[in-house]
């Protein structure tokens, strides 16, 4: 993975998203990680992995019994 300082990210702009186009980014700030940019390509995949993850969570409790939904109760 590129390392670029917030500055150089700034200057070349156009080179942090060519770059990112082929590996993920991680931006630093007064030495510190404070961001990664990734493709577009990178990030849908990321979300998919993620919206399988919870999809399987919710599967996994609702085989349990358990529901996130919950109907409030009238006073």
């Amino acid at each position: 993975m590129k390392t670029m300082n917030a500055k150089e990210a700034k200057d070349g702009f156009g080179l942090l998203l060519d770059t990112a186009q082929r590996e993920p980014v991680t931006i630093t700030k007064k030495g510190r990680e404070v961001a990664v940019l990734v493709s577009k390509a990178d990030f849908e995949r990321l979300e998919a992995l993620e919206d399988a993850y919870w999809g399987h969570r919710a599967e996994e409790a609702r085989k349990e019994g358990l529901s996130v939904w919950r109907r409030a109760r009238s006073s």
